[in-house]
């Protein structure tokens, strides 16, 4: 995974906002520009959720995801603004790009760990995670309220925060998955579509029940998915509190909605974890990792 550096811009000013653009109805956007922006999503996301990366490159990492969120509300159109389609969209298409571990390489990571222990390690890490995009993000808005105008700027910084954190929350419902030992089959992009619905449900793939797993979002799973998202952006509206204030609002509460999301996903785990084994299948492998000579 390719670390920020220097060369990645800053947030983008409320001069590059692309609000005048908007159209009223949706543009057509070609599929190679969906694709590109999908994985550019999924790359900043990877990269926001490296061990050690600092303050600044969130800042860095947020400015590029402004300039992708940027590019797809030109197409969009105001309805789907509105209503929450446009984000849920960056979502799914940045979903089947988004980098999950298996459960080897997760235990390898965490020097062994397993079950609830390397499950409490990976909320701890997407709290973090998200609370640091949330601090970033508060920041950058904050200075720009200071610097006006906002009425264009914010609510792409809002925009930006909330695919960042729900991008990171629907990676933590995957490898939650591998944790508890829930297999999901399917193709990656099926795979990854059946974690957007899980995390926009807040409940666990049950592979015993399999007509319950989206291979495809259809209307009402996209508007469930809308609606989620729309609730996570009313949420991180506390961001755009001027004079850096919004940077400890925007943290606190993506920390708090990531440990709220981690405990339910995994009670409900938990219960299709403990079905599959009164039914006789396996547990997840425990993996002893040697420690380094």
């Amino acid at each position: 995974m390719t670390q920020p550096n220097e060369a990645d811009r800053p947030a983008a000013p409320a001069s590059d906002a692309p609000t005048a653009a908007i159209p009223d109805e949706p543009v057509p956007l070609p599929d190679h520009v969906r694709e590109a922006q999908g994985r550019d999503v999924a790359d900043i996301v990877g990269q926001l959720g490296a061990d050690g990366v600092t303050a600044k490159e969130r800042a860095q990492l947020l400015g590029r995801l402004a300039g992708v969120a940027a590019q797809r509300a030109k197409f969009a159109g105001a309805k789907a603004i509105g209503s929450g389609k446009y984000l849920a969209d960056l979502l799914v298409d940045a979903a089947p790009h988004i980098p999950v571990r298996d459960l080897a390489t997760l235990q390898e990571h965490h020097k062994g760990l397993a079950g609830e222990q390397l499950a409490d390690a990976l909320v701890r890490n997407a709290q973090r995670t998200t609370a640091g995009i949330g601090a970033a993000g508060g920041a950058v808005a904050a200075i720009e309220w200071a610097a006006m105008p906002v009425l264009v700027a914010v609510p792409l910084e809002v925009v930006v925060e909330t695919v960042a954190v729900a991008a990171v929350e629907v990676k933590l419902t995957a490898e939650l998955h591998a944790v508890y030992g829930i297999p999901v089959e399917g193709s990656g992009a099926e795979r990854a579509i059946a974690f957007a619905g899980a995390w926009a449900n807040r409940r666990g793939i049950d592979p015993m029940r399999p007509w319950t797993i989206p291979n495809v979002l259809g209307i009402a799973g996209r508007q469930q998915l809308a609606k989620r998202m729309l609730m996570r952006f009313a949420r991180n509206l506390g961001t755009v509190i001027p004079f850096l204030v919004g940077a400890a609002v925007g943290a606190r509460v993506n920390h708090t909605e990531t440990k709220r999301l981690g405990e339910t996903l995994r009670a409900d785990l938990r219960r299709v974890a403990a079905e599959r084994a009164s039914l006789g299948y396996p547990a997840p492998p425990t993996i002893v990792v040697r420690p380094e000579a």
